[in-house]
């Protein structure tokens, strides 16, 4: 994975490098679109030993590899990746921001004012550029108990559906105090007899339904904290179990904690996107929030945190943005890039005029949308 210089302005910013924006970066790349993606690094994926349920893609695989083959496929199309935080994203009239080139660019397209449309300006650790819209991708952290805790993915675990698969028959807890804490572990007597919830020393939050729910299942309930941990025997990269204040140990193979998310908000939030409740940022199918050109995809919105999920929204999303285009031709051509710079952090973006061979096909300059925009019910 090899990090590139950013241009000036481009049609599409993603700020964030999971799997949800770098598929919609790769839609919009191969769509024509001038695309730069912004990523701080970390993330949910990359936590990953293994990667699950991801049709095609070997179990052996892990987070931090996955995110790099996806880098490099979109690098291979002419997007630009950077290591960065972005720490302000805002509206910016086209006239502020213009440059010679887009003057030139601006008389190509349509003749209703679109020249003075909206641009974005996003300021980041890795430079400033504008953009004509942005897809903000940046996910969310877990709330993560009090230590000690096991490693995430040998013993440690965040997903339900990535993961209860691996506990088959093997005990297993489901720590925290509330509802979906309950539920949880009730869920888990699908895969295993061996199920105790931990409460690590809190008070249950839950409601009588629940409580009565638990009562008629074969759960015990541990109030004890959690005062240490222990590897397995037989492997001691994974959790072989939990010490309590009270002087027991139990065995674990391993387990769920659920303390709920911090969502990574704060760039939708200043920009007037709508929150829901939960702090995820409301969209439509397409990805598309209340601001008009900026869009959210991934773990930053509802619905299941699943890679194949979050790929799904980000090709969405990416072809939401090609049909979107209200006039605007892609900036240059599939797959064709003008020659990089390496004397300045920042450079012009220059565009061709005429079609270009590559691999003996013949690749057009520009291409203009010629449908209209997917209205979304």
């Amino acid at each position: 994975m090899t990090e590139t210089n950013l241009a000036e302005s481009y049609d599409v910013v993603v700020v964030g490098g999971g799997p949800a924006g770098l598929t919609s970066a790769l839609y919009t790349t191969r769509l024509g679109h001038d695309t730069a993606v912004i990523d701080r690094g970390g993330g949910r994926a990359a936590m990953m030993l293994d990667t699950h349920n991801v049709v095609g893609v070997p179990e052996t695989v892990s987070g931090n590899e996955f995110l790099q083959t996806a880098v490099e496929q979109v690098q291979a199309y002419g997007a630009d990746y950077v290591r960065g935080t972005v720490t302000d994203v805002e509206r910016a009239t086209r006239s502020a921001t213009t440059t010679d080139e887009d003057e030139n660019e601006n008389e190509n397209e349509n003749e209703d004012g679109e020249g003075n449309d909206t641009l974005f300006r996003v300021e980041s650790t890795a430079g400033e550029v504008t953009a004509r819209r942005v897809v903000l991708s940046t996910g969310f952290t877990d709330v993560r108990p009090d230590p000690p805790l096991p490693r995430t993915g040998r013993g440690l675990h965040w997903c339900l559906h990535c993961d209860a698969y691996m506990f088959v028959d093997e005990p297993v807890y489901v720590m925290g105090h509330s509802d979906a804490v309950a539920h949880v572990t009730t869920i888990m007597l699908n895969f295993t007899s061996d199920v105790d919830l931990l409460l690590n020393g809190d008070e249950p939050t839950w409601s009588d339904e629940t409580a009565e729910l638990l009562d008629a299942h074969p759960v015990d309930v541990v109030e004890a904290e959690v005062t240490g941990k222990y590897p397995d025997p037989e492997d001691s990269e994974w959790l072989g179990g939990f010490e309590f204040a009270d002087g027991t140990e139990r065995d674990y193979r391993g387990g769920f904690a659920m303390y709920g998310s911090d969502y990574n908000n704060d760039l939708a939030a200043a920009l007037g996107c709508e929150l829901n409740d939960d702090g995820t940022v409301a969209v439509d199918d397409h990805g598309h929030t209340s601001v008009d050109g900026v869009y959210a995809v991934g773990d930053l919105t509802r619905g299941h945190n699943q890679i194949p999920v979050a790929m799904g929204e980000g090709a969405k999303t990416g072809i939401d943005l090609h049909m979107s285009a209200s006039g605007h031709a892609p900036t240059r051509s599939p797959r064709s890039r003008p020659r990089r710079t390496t004397d300045h952090r920042c450079r012009s973006r220059s565009s061709t005029a005429s079609s270009r061979s590559r691999g003996g096909v013949v690749v057009p300059a520009r291409l203009t949308p010629t449908y209209t925009r997917h209205q979304s019910s």
